[in-house]
């Protein structure tokens, strides 16, 4: 079946139209929706809009709630469904702006004004009660360009200054602009990617959208629109509310109304309450002119076209339409009872569809139900639903893959653009300070001298100046930055500077290459020697596998994907695998392990898993043994949390194979540890791990498979592994909707600390506060008590019993308490999703691996997480902590981690 067939039933629906003709009819209205279900109102909102052209703006009770009717929208019209967030980067720093944020408010604003069609515009209480600058002033800020007008270099130069946009060499944010020669690249706030201006004299010759992160064009455009940040310009000029800049005609529709009247009155109290903190130009201004009052909210709303819908109404109502709908039903993956349901709809006269945004997932359900003997009638849809709904009155029944397979559900929003390859590298020239060594693949070695503009046969462009022995100089342009690279050497070794047309740069490249052809010619002999070895060959995946990978809650990112099946086709080959699985913190590295684990286990094969930590020893535990509750798997773990007879009890199932799966530091490798069938070896942060650990391993791995997972490897395990002495499987596309860490250096601060904690813990959330010296730990945790009465604190360290520290971890998990007071052992693995602020005390004296370990145990979840590197101010650090601190701060955007 084809979406359109879908769409085309709410478009003839009657009470759709109903609901139409009564807005089109009679102005002012309010309409109730009754007994609606899942994602059936974005089906509704769909056909109102083919029989009454008007904008439609939906207000849900919070950000996450409208992310995913977003999605639903966007899955019926495309580009059409627009998001309009907040301007602020916290609810409790009002004078903090998020430039993606102000970019997405600016497009809904600048989209609605040119009035070329309707849009579905998604929201939530906390964007609504923000005021806007008027039609008439965006009008008046707004410059319109188009191909041939007659403008000139210095006249476009010269407006853009007066909107306050910044010069820079290339644009990576809006707000930004870029001048060479006749070219001038433009970051609009009306739009998710910058534009390229081409003048031909004062003529305006092209106009094309390109890819910040590339430099390539993506399409060409006869007009664009230039908009400065509206939010800075705003506080000078006249403000309305969203609903006074919308058309009188715009549909509103409002989810449990009074939730968001109340949260719009929540923020205009909270921002009274900072003000008089603040130090910025918000200082001076009256939250009144800020920000809508309840009262005003309530006003405003009454003047409105409405549709209501939830558990609760709040207006006097004109019409109410009842839609006899109901959510989908919870299978919990009993695919006999999934399969009995569809057959009655079927009996019924219910039309069935099940949608999902992945070809895989269908594939796996046709192959279940064919594993089971099942005859279903059905339609599959690729398409991305929230939740699914049994429409009654429309005989229909439309399922999601991820509610009958118990799988979280992501939403997904359009973020900020995120310097990755070559813009990174323009970041780094451009953090170069003159006298850098750096290394150009021609010329060898020379000092950075800055950025110099050149004129050569006319034309003016930029280059990097490097300078070499006796002063000689070369110029690089721009366009050749993939010939050159910072040097790195081991600290306080500088290098020697080479001498330009001198032939020592190349007999140095010949005789390491000569050298790497060596180590080259002895790591292929050890890898051939291996592949000539016989390992156990595991049979292919059987029924219980595809079911243990369907029920994952989440959607696999393809990275993620490619892993697996690697991974998989490593097993089933008779050659012992050798695998290193490398992938940011959250990536999910453990669930390719959970697989893994289960398809040995499948062929009778015990597995060996091996952790740096006690406490990552025994969430592993947690995680798989939860993973694997539904399946035929033994799973157990040892560690020093057990006693010894406890210990001896475990590894006497071990060696007479009643346990599978054995999860342990490195009392896994003890001689007393016998295992009845080993057949595959998991060994997680490898780097965390002594030489003596690792010779042990080696009488492990002989004959087999072995799989190791790390976010930060060693360079010679990188390196083995880049050479393909063992394979290499990368995760670098984090999940979907996983959002920044916002990282910032900060000197200890009790109000910051105060603050943070409060906001996380005002959002349901929890809170990491490291602090590595267990001599004061009482005190510091006394401290946050002090700070915030009304937070459950809890101390974690390695000293404690470890019944005690496992039952503390336990409640900490459970969200028994709000914030966790704790060492460095929560570095390694932990994942607890509902804590997303994490501050480390005395940061300085961590290493860059710890940092980015210890910030990895928030943003976890789809929630914007928080990680504070609370250390002395920057003048009393050593050179080496601030440049490990700073690497960590500038290098905070996801899959920054790790890069190949």
């Amino acid at each position: 079946m084809k979406i359109d067939v879908l769409k085309d039933r709410y478009q003839a629906d009657k009470r759709v139209m109903a609901i139409a003709d009564k807005f089109r009819n009679s102005p002012l209205s309010h309409v109730q929706l009754l007994g609606s279900a899942g994602s059936l109102n974005a089906f509704v909102a769909y056909g109102i809009s083919k029989n009454l052209p008007i904008h439609q703006f939906f207000v849900l009770p919070d950000k996450e709630e409208a992310a995913y009717f977003l999605n639903d929208l966007e899955a019926l019209v495309g580009e059409r469904a627009l998001f309009y967030p907040s301007s602020y980067r916290r609810a409790y720093e009002v004078e903090k702006t998020d430039n993606a944020n102000i970019q997405l408010r600016a497009e809904v604003l600048n989209k609605v004004s040119a009035r070329e069609q309707q849009y579905f515009i998604v929201s939530y209480p906390e964007a609504l009660s923000e005021f806007v600058v008027t039609e008439k002033n965006l009008q008046k800020n707004t410059l319109d360009i188009s191909l041939n007008d007659s403008l000139g270099v210095e006249f476009l130069v010269e407006t853009l200054n007066e909107y306050q946009f910044e010069r820079v060499d290339f644009v990576g944010d809006p707000g930004q602009f870029s001048v060479r020669g006749g070219i001038i690249d433009i970051y609009s706030f009306a739009n998710e990617n910058p534009y390229r201006i081409e003048f031909f004299g004062d003529d305006i010759d092209s106009i094309r959208l390109f890819d910040p992160a590339t430099q390539l064009s993506i399409k060409k455009l006869s007009k664009i629109a230039i908009l400065p940040n509206v939010q800075e310009r705003m506080l000078e000029e006249a403000r309305v509310s969203i609903f006074e800049f919308l058309p009188d005609n715009t549909l509103f529709w409002f989810k449990d109304f009074s939730i968001s009247r109340d949260r719009v009155g929540q923020q205009y109290t909270q921002s009274k309450e900072l003000f008089d903190k603040l130090d910025s130009p918000l200082r001076h201004m009256p939250p009144e002119d800020l920000f809508i009052s309840k009262d005003q909210f309530i006003h405003s709303a009454l003047r409105l076209n409405t549709i209501e819908f939830g558990l609760q109404t709040y207006f006097k109502q004109d019409l109410k339409v009842e839609f006899r709908a109901a959510p989908q039903p919870a299978f919990n993956k009993n695919f006999e009872l999934l399969s009995a349901n569809l057959n009655d709809n079927s009996e019924a006269g219910i039309d069935n569809v099940i949608v999902a945004n992945n070809a895989k997932q269908i594939e796996r359900l046709y192959s279940i139900f064919e594993d089971i003997g099942k005859e279903i009638s059905m339609e599959t849809m690729l398409l991305s639903m929230h939740e699914g709904f049994v429409d009654n009155d429309q005989k229909l029944a439309v399922y999601t893959d991820h509610q009958i397979f118990n799988r979280y559900h992501r939403f997904r929003l359009k973020e900020g653009f995120k310097r990755k390859d070559q813009a990174i590298t323009l970041k780094e020239i451009h953090n170069l300070t003159p006298g850098d060594f750096i290394v150009h693949i021609d010329h060898g070695v020379g000092k950075f001298s800055g950025l110099e503009k050149i004129t050569t046969d006319g034309k003016t462009q930029e280059t990097i100046r490097i300078l070499y022995k006796n002063q000689d100089i070369l110029y690089i342009s721009i366009h050749s930055l993939h010939r050159i690279s910072k040097f790195v050497s081991k600290d306080g070794t500088p290098p020697s500077v080479d001498k330009l047309g001198s032939d020592a740069w190349k007999k140095l490249k010949q005789k390491t290459k000569k050298n790497v052809k060596i180590i080259a010619y002895d790591l292929i002999k050890l890898y051939a020697e291996r592949k000539e070895k016989k390992g156990f060959a595991f049979a292919p995946d059987t029924y219980m596998q595809n079911e243990l990978e369907a029920s994952f809650l989440y959607e696999d990112t393809p990275d993620q994907y490619k892993s697996t099946v690697d991974v998989k086709a490593d097993m089933e080959a008779e050659t012992p695998m050798d695998r290193l699985i490398c992938g940011d913190v959250g990536f999910g590295k453990t669930e390719i392990a959970i697989r893994a684990a289960f398809k040995a286990v499948a062929d009778s094969k015990q597995v060996a898993i091996l952790v740096p930590t006690t406490i990552l020893a025994w969430q592993h535990y947690q995680t798989f043994k939860s993973r694997l509750k539904d399946f035929p798997a033994k799973v157990d773990y040892i560690n020093r949390f057990k006693t010894k007879k406890e210990q001896k009890e475990t590894l006497e199932k071990v060696a007479s194979g009643e346990i599978d799966i054995l999860i342990g530091t490195h009392r896994i490798v003890g001689k007393d540890v016998k295992f009845n069938d080993l057949g595959l070896m998991i060994i997680d942060e490898e780097q965390k791990f002594g030489v003596s650990v690792k010779d042990k391993l080696k009488l492990f791995k002989t004959n087999v498979d072995t799989l190791t997972l790390t976010a930060t490897p060693i360079p010679r395990t990188l390196q083995y592994s880049l050479m393909k002495a063992r394979d290499l499987s990368v995760i670098n596309t984090p999940p979907p909707n996983r959002q920044p860490i916002l990282t910032e250096i900060r000197t200890f601060n009790e109000e910051l600390i105060r603050d943070a904690i409060s906001y996380e813990v005002s959002r349901g959330g929890q809170v990491f506060f490291i602090h590595n010296r267990v001599q004061n730990i009482q005190e510091i945790a006394g401290m946050i008590q002090r700070l915030v009465p009304d937070a459950r604190v809890l101390i974690g360290h390695g000293q404690l019993k470890g019944e005690d520290l496992e039952e503390r971890m336990m409640s900490f998990i459970n969200h028994e308490y709000d914030v966790l007071v704790a060492t460095t052992i929560i570095e390694s693995g932990l994942d607890i999703p509902n804590a997303n602020t994490i501050l480390i005390n005395n940061s300085n004296n961590f290493g860059l691996s710890d940092l980015h370990q210890m910030r990895g145990r928030v943003g976890r979840s789809n929630k914007k997480a928080f990680c504070y590197l609370m250390a002395p101010p920057v003048h009393n650090l050593t050179e080496e902590a601030r440049k490990r601190l700073t690497a960590i701060e500038q290098f905070s955007d996801l899959g920054s981690g790790f890069q190949i």
